[in-house]
């Protein structure tokens, strides 16, 4: 009976699997490699290493931002830590080549890992049946768009589960023929094994060599899955923890990368010759660019939550990503050669690399290599490109930055950055910009703000105060506890005077000494940085930043969410370091404090609509919440979409300035999210919130008179009502 089993056929048939497998999998992982070598030096490399090694283990062993999806969520730690457990089993079943009765020594006769490892053998099977249940109910040939799975590769996504069910299925033959041969390593514990044990038949013979192709089979269906797994969108198994450790931290949101040209800073006022400015072909990206193309899982969970493709917009982050992938790899050959070329015979100077000619290469590598990154391009009823450029222009400006994406992603994918630098490049490159964007360039470079107003008119909204409002002369006088940013919208929008107004009132009557820079202020730039005129933002910020240094400011109060993000997270690259809050922060700490008592009722029913430059970009979520449920009388209602799952306005990525001119509009999708809520006002915290839920509101109940209309207030209005009446 033995010789059968002991015999060295086995064995070297065993070796011989794994000396294949490990090879097609190790060549293909070195490809990877070298591929994404062959992009640019990544500057921001480990920042903080303590932060990368936090982000380990809380994104990817507590599968963080997985169990944002309860079910889902669930699923993949039974299937993630399930395969980091039965790795235990994969090193006893090649143990058990060499010697039939092997045990791992450290866990021999330990019961309990008997029973971890077939726990989470059935753990993986209950997410096996999950993953597929939820592939069926999110199928993209019914439910088509609205799939988070439209455009995935869904063939080999059910491939790959049906690998993983046979990985389960042979551990457990094989483990259940060894309990009934005697060779099992642990005393007991095994209870799915012995289930299947006492299923098998009868006899040492037959249960032998049972054990025996099980072995085998184990062996050779993990090789295969290996294989399967580096040839496929599962790759990211491999990756997604290389991907979360060189993730940018705290996270990609917030402050965008400077611009940088072979891992180094662009000198604006002097750059090189040589800088390539944004991303104008895929070799452009960094390294840890092509990582992210490369661990993309396919989810979708980016592509259901951005509002860009919830109202009909052709951008879909996944696809995206997906497209800059499929450009990478069919690219590679011709990328890896210039890479890596063959040196001449010496001459003057040494080895010289050969030309790398693009006409040596196959028919498809040179289209793929000859396609412009950014152009016109056609896409079948699957999402998939049918040839044009690699990223269509709709696609590229219909992204609002509001990063539902990057705050979505399970392996940390820097999607607005990608989307940032390709903007980059066709602005101050090419010159291809939605025809919008030139009078706002324009108006910021000669006026200082997007609307072309005279800079004389900033300190118009405060006319009509009963009180006069300071203005910095010199330097910031010691009693002056904070420095009031009004923003461009603050200062000449309407709608937003009327929350500078009721800020500045607030602070007064809170006894808080604030000061404004009148004509000193200048737009903060965000607009122009996202999107794309990075140049025209370094000017502006630069001057910002002087003249914030120069008055000596310590401690700034903004009402808009755009200029917080850009004074608090990106003038510290430009060495503007400040304390930044926004108003909701001051307002509901001084609440807190009883500098402000909301006393008189508020007899509304009131929705809080997030901005996403608030909430996702800088976590703001609680402080504007609390303001609004601390007014007496007042009755509120959460939107479905809210908080890190809020939806976005529509305004953000300069999209503001741009006509919106495909699929639905998205602030009226917002909207109508507000008012489905039956609330009467929709309490906002943003002057650009205000101006798009206020249009939406406008149109679609044009037939209401302006009283009965669902009403749009910020945050301070509210409380200023109850503060002022009582």
């Amino acid at each position: 009976m033995d010789q059968p089993y002991e015999s060295w056929v086995w064995l070297a048939l065993g070796l011989l699997l794994s000396v294949v497998g490990f090879a097609i999998a190790g060549l293909r992982l070195l490809w990877i490699y070298r591929l994404a070598r062959t992009g640019q030096p990544e500057p921001n490399l480990l920042e903080d290493p303590r932060k990368a090694v936090a982000a380990e283990a809380v994104e990817v062993l507590a599968q963080r931002k997985l169990l944002k999806w309860t079910v889902p969520g669930v699923a993949h730690v039974f299937a993630f830590w399930g395969f980091l457990v039965l790795s235990l089993t994969i090193i006893e079943a090649y143990g058990a080549l060499f010697s039939r009765t092997f045990a791992i020594p450290v866990l021999k006769n330990w019961s309990f890992v008997a029973f971890i490892e077939d726990l989470f053998a059935v753990l993986v099977l209950v997410a096996v049946i999950v993953f597929a249940l939820i592939r069926v109910r999110q199928n993209p040939a019914k439910l088509g768009r609205d799939s988070r799975f439209f455009g995935s590769h869904i063939g080999a996504a059910w491939l790959v589960l049906f690998m993983i069910f046979n990985v389960v299925w042979t551990l457990l033959l094989y483990r259940a023929a060894q309990i009934n041969t005697g060779h099992f390593p642990y005393p007991g514990g095994a209870f799915a094994s012995q289930w299947v044990a006492d299923l098998l038949p009868a006899g040492e013979t037959v249960n032998g060599w049972l054990e025996i192709i099980g072995i085998l089979l184990q062996i050779g269906v993990v090789l295969g899955f290996l294989v399967l797994v580096v040839y496929s969108k599962h790759l990211h198994i491999f990756l997604a923890p290389i991907n979360v450790f060189y993730s940018r931290r705290p996270n990609a949101l917030g402050p965008l990368v400077p611009m940088y040209s072979g891992g180094q800073p662009i000198n604006f006022e002097d750059p090189g010759e040589d800088d390539v400015f944004g991303v104008g072909k895929v070799e452009d990206f960094t390294w840890k660019g092509i990582l992210d193309f490369a661990t993309c899982t396919e989810c979708g969970r980016c592509q259901s939550q951005c509002p860009a493709w919830n109202t009909g917009k052709p951008l879909s982050p996944k696809l995206l990503i997906m497209n800059l992938r499929d450009h990478t790899f069919a690219k590679a050959p011709y990328l890896l050669a210039q890479a890596h070329p063959t040196y001449l015979a010496s001459g003057p100077g040494g080895p010289q690399p050969a030309p790398v000619e693009l006409s040596s290469f196959s028919e498809a590598v040179q289209a793929e290599a000859a396609r412009d990154l950014v152009g016109p391009n056609e896409r079948d009823e699957h999402g998939h490109s049918l040839g044009g450029g690699v990223i269509d222009p709709d696609v590229l400006w219909s992204c609002t930055t509001c990063g539902a994406c990057v705050e979505q992603c399970p392996v940390d994918i820097e999607h607005i950055d990608h989307i940032v630098d390709l903007r980059r490049f066709q602005v101050m490159i090419e010159s291809a910009f939605p025809t919008e964007l030139g009078g706002l360039f324009k108006n910021l470079e000669t006026k200082g703000n997007p609307w072309g107003m005279n800079a004389s008119g900033r300190l118009d909204w405060a006319a009509d105060l009963p009180f006069e409002v300071r203005v910095v002369d010199g330097e910031i006088p010691a009693e002056v506890e904070w420095l009031f940013w009004v923003g461009c919208a603050g200062a000449y929008e309407d709608r937003a005077k009327k929350t500078t107004q009721a800020v500045a009132e607030l602070l007064h009557l809170a006894g808080v000494e604030f000061a404004v820079l009148g004509e000193g202020e200048t737009c903060t730039g965000d607009s122009a940085r996202r999107s794309g005129n990075e140049f025209l933002f370094q000017m502006l910020a630069q001057q910002n930043v002087e003249v914030l240094n120069e008055v000596g400011a310590k401690k700034i109060v903004v009402t808009c969410p755009h200029c917080f993000n850009t004074i608090r997270n990106e003038y510290p690259q430009l060495g503007g370091d400040y304390e930044v809050v926004h108003h909701t922060q001051l307002l509901n700490r001084l609440v807190r404090e009883g500098r402000l008592t909301p006393v008189a009722p508020v007899e509304e029913k009131v929705t809080y609509h997030d901005p996403c430059y608030l909430g996702r970009h800088n976590k703001v979520y609680a402080p504007p919440r609390e303001l609004v449920t601390a007014l007496p009388g007042l009755t509120f209602a959460e939107m479905p979409r809210n908080a890190d799952r809020g939806f976005c306005c529509g305004a953000g990525g300069a999209r503001m300035w741009m006509e919106e001119k495909i699929g639905q509009r998205v602030n009226e999708v917002r909207t109508q999210e507000a008012i489905d809520t039956g609330a009467d006002t929709v309490a906002v915290a943003c002057p650009f919130c205000k101006v798009m839920i206020a249009d939406g509101v406008g149109a679609l109940q044009p037939d209401l008179d302006k009283a009965a209309q669902t009403q749009v207030m910020d945050v301070a209005q509210l409380l200023l009502r109850s503060v002022q009446r009582a």
